[in-house]
């Protein structure tokens, strides 16, 4: 079985309200019990906007690698417009919109230029200095945690999310249900996409953020999630929620990928037994 792949990422420091922060990030994935991975997430910052970063993440769908080709569109095209993002002439929510809208199109072409059928889910995260913006579409999630406590998450678009909205199913029997994995939305289809977005504002230090493809949410409770990302470091909650999702899979478990984003307070520099103020 394949180690799980790691990469990390810690941001330059931004203030907020006088206080320093500090973006560490973590993005993790194992190829679970499956012959091939098809989920793909990064994490980047910004090249020129200090204390700014993106992540994302997609859980690729369709035959013959189709689904690996569909998720990692929507990993370049994030990238290509976040580097060019400026927030004079464009908003986070319109940025994120445009990314899953713009990646749909591409997914969608490829289907007429292949024998492939590939789709594609979506989560997008950007943090700026002040906020934190979200969109997603499908059924990889979105978190965020404040000290250990939900504060939100995404809502699902699947057909057995709809079933416990609409009161006729709960969130245990959703897991266990034969259509479990039926999505109402997601890239690359013939509709358009939807693209739910959120954002968090202000920021304060211990906030923490997960984006996760089915393969992890599945098996870890949200209260599980927010005690492991309170007390560890981005990657460390990375490797312990990867090894509990396998340990619960017993075998039988998808992809998995996620990204962790935690905003940790800089204590304030010290000269001649002073602290030196930011701002």
């Amino acid at each position: 079985m394949l180690n799980p792949t790691f990469s990390s990422l810690s941001a330059p420091d931004s203030v907020t309200a006088k206080k320093r922060y500090q973006a560490e990030a973590c993005v993790a994935k194992h190829t679970g019990d499956r012959t091939e991975q098809q989920d793909r997430a990064a994490v980047f910052a910004h090249p020129s906007r200090k204390g700014t970063l993106m992540a994302v993440l997609a859980d690729g769908m369709g035959g013959h690698s189709g689904g690996a080709m569909a998720a990692e569109q929507v990993i370049l095209k994030a990238r290509q417009n976040f580097e060019a993002f400026a927030p004079a002439s464009e908003s986070a929510p319109d940025l994120l919109r445009g990314i899953v809208d713009e990646a749909h199109i591409v997914i969608k072409l490829t289907r007429f230029t292949s024998e492939q059928d590939p789709h594609s889910t979506a989560v997008v995260f950007m943090m700026q200095p002040d906020r934190a913006d979200w969109a997603h579409c499908g059924d990889s999630r979105f978190y965020h945690f404040r000290a250990g406590a939900l504060v939100t998450r995404s809502v699902d678009h699947s057909l057995v999310e709809e079933l416990v909205r609409k009161g006729r199913l709960d969130a245990e029997g959703a897991l266990r249900h034969p259509n479990r994995n039926v999505l109402l939305s997601c890239l690359g289809s013939e509709r358009e996409p939807r693209v739910d977005v959120g954002h968090a504002s202000p920021l304060v230090g211990g906030d923490a953020f997960l984006l996760c493809s089915d393969g992890l949410w599945a098996y870890i409770t949200e209260a599980e999630m927010g005690q492991i990302l309170a007390n560890q470091s981005p990657r460390d909650a990375a490797s312990m929620l990867i090894e509990l999702a396998r340990q619960r899979a017993r075998g039988g478990g998808d992809n998995i990928s996620l990204a962790v984003v935690k905003l940790v307070e800089v204590p304030p520099k010290v000269q001649n037994g002073f602290p030196v103020l930011s701002a």
